[in-house]
């Protein structure tokens, strides 16, 4: 097509990003529309990407761009979507308005209280640069929709690194003010966050850097040119001309998802998730996990697999048993917090857990589970991290044991707060029930020990959830919510929509199975992966109909 519709996707909210900081100081209501009005804008072209998308037609991109760009060095600017990449770039760009709206107050100026000699009170303002906020929001999204449509792997590295600059001041800059030791000891406290946040990432995106080198060097060894083209590298293995050897490979691969495990984050190196999206504000929180994390798992179906299909194969059984460290660990870890928002984010180690489980399982409906799951639990946790963001901000604790009773004063929050954590805990009739069920299937058909384990993470996020509604929202009324407003206007526009869509994705998630299918059959078929064969036959009957017996006498093949 003529019009460059993926790079358009990824323009607007960059421009945005300029325009919204470029607004004078004394604007900042105009900034927060200008922002909001960008991030509806990219949303309306993501819907574009997504009826312009042909689930099921040939080759595995569609909407395809390519430019060189250095020559020199092999790199193109080389973007495409598949199913997955247009299921993610619709989770990414509808959540940004929610994100924008619920941090609407976010960046304003604070006022600093602390009495001074004699015990007066000095006012003197501690400026924040609102522009800033939300400028750095639309720089995120601008960076993650590029890492979705980016098919050249160099391409890909430079975005799935850039975004850890705008994210490490959202964290540092503008955290929770709800902090029992003050805004000093807050202040140290996001610090500590941010800087931890960007030196894990950092430090998997170093060992990935030798590993796209020397990517590089090995197809220009063997081909005689060297490239970063993932469809070009696809096409040579399959056509006999690249053969990285198996050492090569394992050790590319390697370096590749050492950078994945850290931004999805997969245990042991999830421990920056916690501090991060305890000391970010809500907003931020769900930038976090539920937009840049995503990258992560989406970059282990879209490189891991396809670049390095035998390794991916070799390495499985660890990384099944890692995802399955993470499912139960995180859940547990959840089940312990006294901190509202540090239950939400181990909640999400569980959850990822689950996602990175369905890939590995190598089956249909694990991998399809896991693309969904992605999309499922950032819709999820939007709602759930956003009604947690709208309580903590009124009562100004984080703290589960300062609310009770919090139903009878403000009870659509208390109903907006139980909704979205009946998704969390994958209640049947909510979205992240069908993903997480797919996940569990896929994985039991090939995996069964590891899939039964894999269940105690829903039994465990059904005691962290109802026990964290119960302790909050029912109960006496404490003194200190009495008086608790209700969501206002604002409030109920960021999580209706989002509830909205828990529940009809729950129960019609085919507009989403439809698009993702073909790209997880096209992801198996280059790691040379089969759906495992039922281990009961299924026999012909008179009459042309069918009925399945058991067959204890014959192997499934010599019954066939």
């Amino acid at each position: 097509m003529s019009f460059p519709l993926l790079t358009a996707t990824a323009a607007l909210p960059a421009i945005g990003a300029v325009a919204t900081a470029a607004v004078p100081a004394a604007k900042r209501s105009a900034a927060k529309w200008l922002a909001l009005a960008f991030s509806l804008a990219t949303f309306a072209l993501a819907l574009v990407i997504a009826f312009r998308f042909v689930p099921g037609a040939k080759g595995p991109y569609q909407l395809t761009e390519s430019h060189a760009w250095i020559r020199d060095f092999g790199v193109r600017y080389d973007l495409g979507v598949d199913g997955i990449a247009v299921a993610l770039i619709a989770l990414t760009t509808l959540l940004i308005p929610f994100v924008i709206l619920a941090g609407w107050h976010d960046a304003d100026p604070l006022e600093d209280t602390a009495a001074s000699d004699g015990g007066s009170a000095a006012g003197n303002p501690r400026w924040r640069p609102t522009q800033g906020f939300f400028a750095l929001i639309l720089a995120v999204e601008a960076m993650v929709v590029l890492s979705f449509e980016a098919t050249d792997v160099f391409l890909f590295y430079i975005f799935f690194e850039a975004m850890l600059i705008p994210m490490y001041f959202l964290i540092g800059g503008f955290g929770d003010g709800a902090h029992a030791g003050g805004e000093d000891q807050a202040a140290t406290q996001r610090s500590y966050a941010a800087v931890k946040f960007l030196l894990y990432n950092l430090a998997g995106g170093l060992i990935m850097l030798a590993a796209v080198i020397g990517l590089y060097a090995a197809t220009a060894d063997q081909l005689g040119t060297g490239t970063f083209s993932l469809q070009q590298i696809v096409e040579a293995r399959a056509a006999g001309k690249l053969d990285l050897g198996t050492g090569t490979e394992r050790l590319l691969f390697l370096g590749f998802f050492f950078a994945f495990a850290v931004k999805a984050p997969l245990w042991p190196l999830h421990t920056w998730l916690p501090n991060a999206m305890g000391e970010a504000t809500a907003p931020v929180a769900v930038l976090i996990t539920a937009v840049v994390d995503k990258v992560g798992t989406f970059a282990m179906l879209r490189f891991c697999l396809q670049l390095f299909p035998g390794a991916s194969r070799w390495a499985t059984p660890v990384i099944l048993v890692l995802a399955l460290i993470s499912i139960v660990y995180g859940a547990l870890l959840a089940v312990g917090q006294r901190d509202i928002k540090r239950l939400i984010a181990y909640a999400s180690i569980s959850h990822f857990g689950f996602i990175i489980l369905g890939i590995f399982a190598m089956t249909t409906q694990g991998q399809g589970g896991a693309t969904l799951y992605m999309v499922n639990h950032g819709i999820s946790t939007a709602a759930l991290m956003l009604a947690a963001g709208f309580l903590i901000s009124r009562r100004g604790s984080r703290l589960i044991a300062d609310y009770g009773g919090v139903q009878k004063v403000a009870p659509v929050l208390a109903g907006t707060f139980l909704v979205g954590g009946l998704a969390t805990l994958s209640l049947p009739g909510m979205a992240p029930f069908v993903s997480e069920f797919l996940v569990l299937v896929g994985t039991f058909s090939r995996y069964p020990v590891i899939g039964i384990i894999a269940t105690l993470g829903i039994v465990l996020a059904a005691l962290y959830v109802l026990v964290l509604y119960q302790r909050t929202m029912t109960g006496p009324v404490r003194e200190e919510v009495r008086t608790m407003p209700d969501l206002r206007i604002r409030e109920l526009v960021v999580v209706a929509p989002l509830i909205a869509l828990l529940l009809f994705l729950g129960v019609y998630p085919k507009p989403l199975t439809d698009i993702v299918n073909p790209a997880v059959h096209h992801t198996l078929s280059v790691v040379d992966k089969k759906d495992p064969k039922p281990a009961v036959q299924v026999n012909a009957v008179p009459g042309g109909g069918r009925h399945g017996h058991a067959a204890p006498d014959q192997d499934v093949e010599a019954a066939k």
